[in-house]
């Protein structure tokens, strides 16, 4: 193989190893909250 070729291999290589040792970020979920409330419980029917 030619200089330029394994250059290229290796440029490459490298930049996927770089791109795999890099900390992926934590998300966090936030359960959200209610849109309106609950009628409560009165006992009677309206």
């Amino acid at each position: 193989m030619s200089k330029s070729i394994k250059l290229f291999a290796m440029v490459g290589l490298l930049a996927a190893i770089a791109a795999c040792t890099q900390q992926e970020e934590e998300f966090v979920i936030v359960d959200p909250e209610p849109i309106s409330v609950e009628p409560a419980y009165t006992g009677k029917y309206k």
